[in-house]
């Protein structure tokens, strides 16, 4: 687009304030009736809840850190074929080291290869993932 090709209405126009009422913002200006707002210099800082707690204070500091982080364990795909039996499932990952015992849920992710056919049971797996055991020959149960 140039400055040649804009058309009427392409650029909004200001608001002509306190200009009489058919200008549609005359007497109070849009500023309402009474109230801080409504007086000139009134305005209160970012976050001023009006004397209340502010939210930022009212919460704990604890930084970024989730408190869940250590809930979920990430597994790749090479490590599966550490986990002996038929089945892979949470107890079998933990029981052979590969995550920690600490671990709720379990998601194996798609780095690195995988050779043998395996059988995944109430693990969360990612897409590419998902390809790369059914491509060996295994299966997924959620």
């Amino acid at each position: 687009m140039r400055l040649n090709e804009l058309k009427p209405g392409s650029r909004k126009e200001r608001k002509r304030r306190g200009r009489g009422h058919a200008a549609g913002q005359g007497k109070t200006c849009g500023r309402g009736q009474k109230g801080q707002g409504s007086r000139s210099g009134g305005y209160h800082k970012v976050g001023f809840e009006g004397g209340q707690m502010p939210l930022q204070r009212r919460l704990p500091k604890r930084g970024f850190v989730s408190v869940t982080r250590d809930d979920t364990a990430e597994v790749r795909l090479h490590e599966l074929a550490k986990v002996t039996g038929d089945v892979i499932d949470i107890e079998g990952l933990k029981n052979a080291g590969v995550c920690p015992r600490i671990a709720k849920r379990v998601k194996v992710i798609a780095s690195g290869t995988i050779d043998k056919a395996v059988k995944t049971q109430g693990l969360a797996v990612t897409p590419g993932a998902r390809k790369a055991i059914e491509a060996a020959g295994g299966s997924i149960d959620d």
